[in-house]
């Protein structure tokens, strides 16, 4: 049973972020070149979408995640993520673009903290590992954006949505495999923990330095793609170098649960800070290919310690029933709201100049050292 759960957990991450791998770095580029859209609006669309999924997370994920079973949320919420995928053939225009962009940002988004939170309960009834699991996440990731770099480079950006809507009904298949037993516990609406969320002082610390470490990453997500074209990288290679990173936050995942047992969360907050200021200072310094693909690198430490240290405090400071809504302001704020603001910022600094995005990111990412140096002297 606790491998039948280990390996639903594995595919369902693989599902998720296969899709993710796809909408998250490429849609940028799809707008501007498929819809038509300026490097100004496109952004101002993805922001948008980043604030809608703030709000989502936040208020509807945790109550919803109260109330129902997360095995049937994640039926629910796949079967709609396909077919608000599919309102993108027909839209055109800034405003039926915003429309759907609100619409599908409101759903799709929810499954990344629902994933986490199913993972965390787990940890805890099926004793699974979550490095194990999240690693195929990664692996779907770096398979959706070399798929993408090959087909764009054959079918030219208009490949890019067709493969999304794909990847949905792969995730529908995924959530009607298998449930666990543990996930299909129907919850209650009373036990949505709030009050009991804001007066963890610990938490409120990681959130706080989660916000500057992954909000950083929103020039890279956002103006990734763009940047590399603006280097005069070919699509494929472009695929390829996007990867690199991913290979780099596998192989973290993989040796996470058995290296990192001993070290405690905010020795990994203030590794992840440093590494962050370290990236993008040296993205902003160099623009290269060269030093580009030796930043990707950086993206176990500001991408895959960060999450996997506020998912290890998740389990160490609640319960099972507090977890589903301390992931939910995690996804909220952390990757949702603090992406979304940042992107406009990078937005105005890419114009301008295409590596002030990059300063930009680790001005904000400065500010997390300090304070997980601060959260580790207490810890000692």
């Amino acid at each position: 049973m606790i491998y039948k759960a280990q390996f639903w957990l594995s595919i369902t991450y693989f599902a998720f972020y296969f899709s993710w791998g796809v909408f998250m770095p490429y849609w940028n580029a799809w707008l501007i070149s498929e819809k038509e859209m300026t490097v100004e609006a496109a952004s101002s669309l993805i922001a948008i979408g980043f604030l809608v999924r703030a709000v989502s997370t936040f208020f509807a994920y945790p109550v919803l995640s109260a109330k129902y079973s997360a095995g049937l949320l994640l039926k629910w919420f796949t079967i709609m993520t396909a077919l608000t995928a599919m309102l993108f053939i027909p839209a055109s225009g800034y405003v039926t673009l915003l429309t759907v962009m609100i619409l599908f940002n409101f759903i799709y988004p929810i499954i990344m903290p629902m994933a986490d939170s199913m993972s965390a309960l787990l940890m805890k009834t099926d004793r699974i590992h979550y490095g194990k699991s999240r690693s195929w996440g990664s692996i779907g990731y770096i398979a959706a954006v070399l798929f993408i770099g090959i087909a764009t480079a054959f079918f030219t950006d208009s490949a890019i949505l067709y493969i999304l809507i794909a990847s949905t009904l792969f995730m529908i298949a995924t959530a009607f495999y298998y449930t666990p037993p543990a996930l299909r516990e129907r919850g209650d609406l009373r036990r949505v923990p709030f009050r009991r969320l804001f007066r963890s002082k610990r938490f409120m610390t990681a959130l706080i330095i989660c916000v500057l470490i992954q909000g950083a990453h929103a020039a890279y997500y956002n103006y990734g793609v763009l940047y590399l074209q603006h280097l005069s990288v070919d699509s494929i290679w472009i695929g390829v170098i996007l990867n690199i990173a991913v290979a780099a936050e596998i192989l973290f995942f993989n040796v996470a649960d058995r290296f990192l047992r001993h070290t405690s969360v905010p020795m990994m907050f203030f590794i992840a800070a440093i590494a962050a200021v370290v990236r993008w200072t040296l993205m902003f310094l160099f623009p290269s290919v060269a030093v580009y693909l030796f930043a990707q690198l950086f993206h176990a430490l500001t991408f895959g310690l960060a999450h996997y240290a506020f998912i290890r405090l998740l389990y160490e400071e609640f319960d099972s029933s507090e977890i589903p809504a301390a992931q939910g302001v995690y996804s909220s704020f952390g990757m949702g709201l603090s992406v979304a603001i940042l992107t406009f910022g990078a937005g105005y600094l890419y114009e301008i100049y295409p590596q002030l995005a990059f300063l930009g990111m680790a001005i904000i990412a400065l500010p997390a050292v300090f304070i997980s140096f601060i959260l580790l002297k207490g810890k000692r």
